[in-house]
């Protein structure tokens, strides 16, 4: 902790030169000073268990020595290049060993970043210029993903509602909308348009799972199509699995964009597919009018990419992911009985290694049904929570593998103080039944 500075001082300061007093992530309302392990502290010194960790990327957890002796030992030998650099190559060799679809990859900086060139890449390789996104599915911040992530109306599919000022109606024209989880919507909407060149699809859209059949519903359109298909792994790659949706579900996507975990903390994200597909990057082979252009200043930096090794490596042991959904799992035992038994309505949504919860009856299978029943239920939930020591996203709760049993016992505790606040709320404020 910085002792000259307070949290309240560091907000105040925020407030002076960032817009919304933040970075346009999180809750400006606190401001983390460090991080270790399971745990990270704010800048008046108060301790969290941390399940929002970095919103994915430290799935080792905070300073793993492992990964920060890889760091160590590349930075006296120098931060970026804006060239080759072995880290690079071997990361990008590891990635295509794990990942199904991926026969050769291409480095960038964010998950948007790699999702808004899976995007271009799908339309040079069909020469197609629709995309069909699923309402509320999260692919960064392109004027294509900012169409109906959140949209604040309902409009009849597949109109595309823009969720950002700035961008023009011509993107919107070039946007088809469906509802996750219903292929029926999708293969009508198929039917009507033959211009689309991908879908684009979270194999678990934020913490909604996908319904039995439904990937490989998706993946059957496209191949009847000539459609690629878009898996965006930048949440689930490495998470899910250690080949990450494609091997928990599979379901082989044309192309797929992954991020957070395979930069070990630091700014990396990358997009694979197939050489036929990826040839789109080289001029030589393609051509000039063929020809995808793609550079970035810190793609591939050797940093990242040392700390990316570093997390895959360790991600390879045996029982790694056996232990991640042993954990999560029991999270997610400790939240239903804890609701349970204060009679409190829930869902529990998601997978082992990534879900939350919905104070609802109703089972969510797209973003219009993936709704509290009292949005308060769940602001008091997370309040509690951080209150009693548990850092987490007022929409999703990572587990990671540096979470201990001294944590696990934080978490309990905190969990039964938010369940008793839930119930002592409802019996204050009954609701009329559905």
């Amino acid at each position: 902790m910085n002792r000259l500075h307070s949290q309240t001082d560091w907000i105040e300061r925020a407030r002076a030169v960032l817009p919304a007093a933040g970075f346009g992530n999180f809750d400006p309302g606190i401001v983390i000073a460090r991080g270790e392990g399971a745990r990270v502290w704010d800048e008046d010194g108060k301790e969290y268990v941390d399940y929002l960790i970095g919103s994915g990327p430290m799935l080792l957890g905070h300073g793993h020595p492992e990964v920060m002796e890889a760091v160590l030992e590349q930075l006296p030998l120098g931060l970026t290049f804006f060239a080759n650099n072995a880290r690079g190559i071997e990361l990008a060799e590891a990635i295509v060993a794990a990942v199904p679809c991926c026969e050769q990859v291409r480095f960038v900086t964010s998950g948007g970043e790699a999702d808004m060139y899976a995007i271009r890449l799908a339309r040079a390789f069909t020469g197609k210029p629709k995309i069909l996104k699923f309402e509320g599915g999260y692919h960064g911040m392109s004027a294509e993903a900012q169409m109906s992530l959140a949209p604040a109306r309902q409009v009849n599919f597949p109109t595309p509602v823009p969720d950002s000022a700035g961008i023009p109606q011509g993107v919107a024209d070039e946007m088809l909308i469906a509802p996750f989880n219903d292929l029926d919507a999708v293969a009508s909407l198929l039917d009507e348009h033959d211009d689309v060149a991908a879908i684009i699809v979270e194999p678990l859209q934020r913490i909604i799972p996908a319904r039995p059949g439904f990937l490989q519903g998706l993946r059957d359109l496209c191949d009847r199509r000539d459609i690629l298909l878009i898996f965006d792994e930048i949440v689930t790659g490495f998470r899910l699995a250690y080949g990450g949706a494609q091997e928990r579900y599979g379901v082989i996507p044309d192309i797929c964009t992954l991020g957070k975990v395979i930069g070990g903390g630091f700014p990396l994200a990358a997009l694979g597919a197939s050489r036929e597909i990826m040839a789109h990057f080289d001029k030589s082979a393609v051509g000039a009018e063929k020809w995808l252009m793609q550079l970035g200043t810190l793609s591939g930096n050797p940093v990242a990419s040392a700390a990316g090794l570093k997390t895959l490596e360790i991600l390879r042991r045996p029982g790694q992911y056996d232990r991640l959904r042993r954990l999560g799992q029991d999270l997610i035992g400790m939240q239903s009985e804890a609701l349970s038994s204060a009679g409190v309505p829930h869902r529990i949504c998601g997978d082992a290694t990534l879900f939350d919860i919905y104070f609802t009856e109703a089972e969510p299978v797209d973003y219009r049904t993936a709704r509290h029943r009292d949005p308060k239920l769940n602001d008091i939930w997370n309040a509690v929570l951080r209150e009693h020591g548990v850092f987490k996203s007022p929409g999703k709760l990572y587990p990671s593998l540096a979470v201990t049993s001294r944590d696990r016992e934080v978490t309990c505790r905190a969990i039964g103080q938010a369940a008793t606040a839930l119930a002592e709320y409802r019996t204050m404020h009954p609701r009329p039944s559905p």
